[in-house]
C-alpha cells in the first residue's frame, strides 16, 4: 500500500485526484494540501510514499518543494504546463501528468510509482503483479501467469499459462504503454505486435521465439533486445 499526499491550490483538482486514488486498491490517501508549506509540515511528521503535486502554486512551487527535501518521497507532477517536464525529470520524478488528467493516464503513473516502490523497498525484487484498467475496473494481473502479450490495434491481449485457467484479457492500452509498465528484466518486446515472458521461452531460432508449441516471430529491430535478455546468440 502506497501512502499518498495530493497537493494543489485548486479544490476541484484535489477532488479529482482524491476520487482517482480511492479507486486504486494499492493507494491510500493520507493528506491533501493546498500549498507547499502545509505539505512540507506533513512530510516532516508523517510517512508519505507518493505525492501527486501541482507545480505552479503561491509561495513554493512543487519543484521548489522537492528541492528543499533531504529525504524525498516519490513525486508525480500534475500540471497544466508542459514546459516544466524536462526540469521535473531532472529531479527524478516518477511521471508528469498534464491537466486535465484522464483516469487511464493516472493509473499508468500510479503503476510506475508502485513498481518503483516495490523495487526499492523489497530488496530490489521484481514486482509480482500489476493493475490494469479494464472497462470500469482495475484488474490485478499476476506477472508469472503471463505467457505473452499481443498487440491488437489500440488494445493488447494478454495470454495466460494454461494452468492459470484464465481466458485472454483484452486491455485498452498501447504496446508501448504496457511495455513501460512491465519489468524489463522479465518481459521482452520481440516484435511490434508481441511481448514475451522470458521465463516461458523454450527455444530461440534466427527469426522466431518458441513458447512451448507456440512460435512467434522476431522482427529485425528487436533482435538485439532478445540477445541481451537471453545471453544467447541468434
Amino acid at each position: 500500500m502506497l501512502k499518498c499526499m495530493i497537493l494543489d491550490d485548486e479544490p476541484l483538482a484535489l477532488d479529482l485526484l482524491e476520487d482517482y486514488i480511492r479507486d486504486v486498491p494499492y493507494l491510500q490517501l493520507v493528506a491533501r494540501c493546498t500549498n507547499a508549506m502545509d505539505a512540507l509540515a506533513i512530510l516532516q511528521q508523517e510517512q508519505v510514499d507518493l505525492v501527486f503535486s501541482d507545480i505552479q502554486m503561491q509561495g513554493l512551487s512543487g519543484i521548489q518543494l522537492i528541492k528543499t527535501l533531504q529525504t524525498k518521497p516519490m513525486f508525480v507532477m500534475v500540471t497544466a504546463y508542459a514546459n516544466y517536464a524536462v526540469e521535473g525529470y531532472e529531479i527524478d520524478i516518477v511521471d508528469y501528468l498534464l491537466k486535465p488528467v484522464s483516469y487511464e493516464r493516472f493509473v499508468k503513473a500510479a503503476n510506475k510509482a508502485h513498481e518503483r516502490y516495490q523495487l526499492t523497498n523489497k530488496s530490489n525484487k521484481q514486482p509480482d503483479h500489476i493493475f490494469l484498467h479494464v472497462d470500469y475496473s482495475l484488474v490485478r494481473v499476476v506477472l508469472d501467469d503471463i505467457v505473452y502479450i499481443e498487440g491488437v490495434k489500440d488494445y493488447v491481449r494478454i495470454h495466460y499459462v494454461a494452468a492459470s485457467k484464465k481466458q485472454p484479457l483484452l486491455v485498452r492500452i498501447s504496446m508501448k504503454g504496457i511495455e513501460e509498465i512491465l519489468p524489463p528484466a522479465t518481459f521482452c518486446r520481440i516484435h511490434k505486435s508481441y511481448i514475451v515472458n522470458a521465463a516461458m521461452v523454450t527455444a530461440i531460432r534466427k527469426s522466431s521465439v518458441h513458447l512451448d508449441v507456440l512460435e512467434l516471430p522476431i522482427s529485425e529491430q528487436y533482435k538485439d533486445v532478445v540477445v541481451r535478455l537471453t545471453n544467447r546468440k541468434i
